[in-house]
């Protein structure tokens, strides 16, 4: 796959169009939605449930193919890469967070941590050692050899945000992140997810209800009949 083009956004929709069958006929989610986001810009996403929010970040991350329109990902188009192509580079270039963690249950943080990254063809050794500074980086040194279960909801969501950040890729989407957690707990895991953003000039684009925590982002989006727009709120 080509390099990234000098200067292009590290994410750019242009008209994306999405429809879903239904037995009442087509639902049109996305109507020609654009947006770009670059290196280093954190960009909230706000709307109400059933909006398109989960829609637009799948076909940004490469999960769905839009059925009109396109997407590039640090200027390289993606609508006629095969499957195995699309994969490859969400693979190295799209890191996802959740409202729900999906950390594996039966791994520890640390290897929670360190299996995306033999997955991306690191040795054991240094993706071991890359996880463990990641952990200690989001504040869990002590905790990296607990499973899931016996961590916090907090601990549980910054362990997936470590996850998604450790292949150091171009672009995070992030879908609710702090969907399901007290609003302390919210502004920490979202002040670290800022941080990580900054620090690793990733391009974020970050779902969420939390109107607070959308307005310190860069700039905040939402949707009009299917289209992308900027939020007057």
């Amino acid at each position: 796959m080509s390099d990234a083009a000098p200067g292009a956004p590290t994410l750019e929709l242009q008209a994306v169009e999405r429809t879903y069958k239904t037995a009442a006929g087509g639902l049109t989610v996305l109507n020609g939605a654009s947006l770009s986001v670059g290196r280093g810009e954190l960009v909230g996403l706000v709307a109400p449930s059933g909006a398109g929010k989960s829609t637009l970040l799948h076909v940004a991350g490469l999960l769905e193919r839009p059925d009109g329109g396109d997407v590039a990902l640090q200027g390289e188009g993606c609508n006629r890469l095969t499957d195995r192509q699309r994969t490859l580079l969400r693979r190295s270039r799209v890191g996802f967070v959740y409202q729900f963690h999906h950390l594996l249950p039966e791994f520890s943080a640390l290897e929670n941590v360190t299996l995306p990254q033999m997955i991306a063809g690191k040795a054991k050794r240094a993706a071991r050692q890359e996880a463990a500074r990641l952990l200690e980086r989001v504040g869990l040194g002590p905790r990296m050899s607990h499973r899931p279960a016996r961590l916090s909801g907090g601990e549980q969501q910054r362990v997936a945000i470590a996850r998604a950040v450790v292949n150091r890729p171009a672009l995070l989407l992030a879908d609710e992140p702090t969907g399901n957690l007290d609003p302390t707990t919210s502004e920490t895991v979202f002040d670290l997810l800022v941080q990580l953003v900054r620090e690793e000039g990733m391009a974020a684009l970050i779902a969420t209800h939390n109107l607070t925590l959308a307005r310190r982002m860069d700039r905040v989006l939402t949707f009009r009949e299917g289209t992308v727009t900027g939020f007057e709120g």
